[in-house]
């Protein structure tokens, strides 16, 4: 099988309305790409983007001690929404339900199987290296706001610098090993974990520039990061 997960981030799905322009220009070159591949499949894996961060935020405000299991959970609804609008656009090619346990016995008949979040403790990243590890993908390319992997954050240190590689050992220091409800980095420690214990290779780059999605899944050069 010639499988590639993506895991589509939720700052690219719905940054703070959906976006239906991008959702647009991402159907229409998916859609090409697997008329062009007839043995392609793809998985993405949907984050919960602005509906996630406006409800946590409303239940941080409202709850000083807000339980992190339970700001964990209205992020996970959140990313249902989007998986379902997204599995709803590419209804021609998906024939399977929506995925929100990665563990289970998930039939995979279409050539797009689309899920979503899981359950408290990590992000959709994990999700998407669950479902890579059963259907046996060694590549899981994170689309985000983000075309490229930093040494730190560029918004607080002005001398940070973008990486074209970096090892799992290098990367999984900058990102520490806990998952904290919201947290913002390239790929969540949780999955990268995994992904290291996995041998996987994870791509990051910015989902909005569609020409460069189209390089990554062609295997051809790319603008972005590639961890691993």
């Amino acid at each position: 099988m010639n499988l590639t997960v993506l895991s589509v981030g939720g700052s690219i799905i719905a940054p703070e309305k959906v976006d239906a322009e991008f959702l647009k220009a991402f159907r229409c070159a998916i859609t090409k790409y697997l008329e062009d591949n007839k043995d392609a499949k793809l998985i993405f894996v949907c984050g919960g983007g602005a509906p996630a961060r406006i409800y946590q935020t409303a239940f941080r405000e409202v709850v000083a001690d807000a339980d992190a299991a339970l700001q964990d959970w209205l992020g996970i609804k959140a990313t249902h929404l989007n998986g379902t609008l997204v599995r709803s656009i590419f209804a021609d090619y998906t024939t399977d339900e929506l995925v929100t346990d990665p563990t289970l016995d998930i039939p995979f008949e279409g050539r797009i199987l689309v899920a979503a979040g899981w359950k408290p403790g990590f992000s959709t990243d994990t999700d998407a290296v669950y479902l890579a590890r059963k259907f046996g993908g060694k590549k899981v390319v994170n689309l985000s706001n983000i075309a490229k992997v930093y040494t730190d954050d560029p918004r607080k240190n002005p001398d940070a610098v973008p990486l074209d590689t970096i090892s799992w050992k290098d990367f999984r220091v900058m990102v520490g090993d806990e998952w904290v409800p919201g947290k913002n980095t390239p790929f969540d420690p949780i999955a990268s974990k995994i992904a290291e214990e996995d041998g996987m290779k994870v791509i990051c780059a910015d989902g909005r520039d569609i020409e460069n999605l189209m390089k990554i899944l062609n295997d051809e050069p790319f603008f972005g990061t590639t961890i691993g």
